[in-house]
């Protein structure tokens, strides 16, 4: 009865929001102003599906071990879509993301960070993944972008002899950390602008501010970790470029 009370307002609630911000970039004329609706909708939907088969795996290490696998799979071919397309970006994005959710998780799990458990796993596994997912995304965008934009300068170093990976190397590095600006402020910021979900989430779930606090600054750092694993690895794996990118703003 509670959640069915709740749904005329939450309806209300998110409709009223994917409103605002759909008329906000239709006056706008913005490219794809539907795009954020449509992903509200769609997110919404898996969240509802997500929510009912985790119901019945949450205590299983084996189908909790299946749906890690399956939000890697999901967010390594999101990334590769914006990358050139799944046959040419699928292998270097989840490639780069397996080494850095790995590194992270190793270290999390097995300094005793958190505790290694069903719920935790999944929780901390889906957060890394995702953020990883954004970071793989946000790297080869860029590193993509410069390379274009600076292609006379790539061109006079392969004209001069460099190796494709040495004429841009100053891309990569530039990639790396325009990539990596989004988790470097949230952190900052933690608690002083945002109060992150997993902060919340575990205040919420009974654990004390101090407990809840404690896991959120160890999920916060292995988002780093592993964005930073991440975003070296892609790029590094797309430095050496011989023919000017195209299509890189899809």
């Amino acid at each position: 009865m509670r959640v069915t009370g709740h749904l005329v307002p939450t309806l209300s609630g998110v409709l009223l929001l994917i409103g605002i911000a759909t008329a906000v970039l239709v006056l706008a004329r913005a490219e794809a102003p539907w795009a954020p609706a449509l992903a509200i909708v769609r997110g919404a939907a898996q969240l509802a599906v997500i929510s009912l088969v985790l119901s019945g795996v949450i205590r299983s290490p084996a189908l909790i071990a299946v749906a890690l696998l399956v939000m890697f799979t999901v967010a390594v071919l999101t990334a590769a879509r914006r990358l050139g397309g799944i046959a040419s970006a699928a292998l270097p994005v989840g490639a780069s993301m397996a080494a850095g959710i790995v590194v992270t998780g190793v270290v999390v799990f097995g300094t005793g960070a958190i505790e290694l458990s069903p719920r935790y796993a999944l929780a901390v596994g889906g957060i890394v993944i995702g953020n990883a997912m954004t970071i793989a995304t946000i790297s080869g965008r860029r590193f993509r972008e410069l390379v274009s934009d600076q292609w006379d300068e790539v061109e006079g170093w392969l004209a001069l002899g460099a190796a494709p990976r040495r004429a841009t190397e100053r891309l990569v590095r530039r990639a790396v950390s325009a990539a990596l600006v989004p988790t470097v402020d949230q952190t900052k910021t933690t608690g002083l602008v945002t109060l992150p979900g997993a902060f919340v989430g575990a205040v919420f779930g009974g654990l004390s501010p101090i407990e809840a606090g404690r896991f959120q600054i160890v999920v916060l750092t292995a988002i780093a970790a592993a964005g930073a694993c991440t975003a070296v690895c892609l790029t590094r794996w797309l430095a050496p470029v011989t023919v000017r990118p195209t299509d890189v703003t899809r």
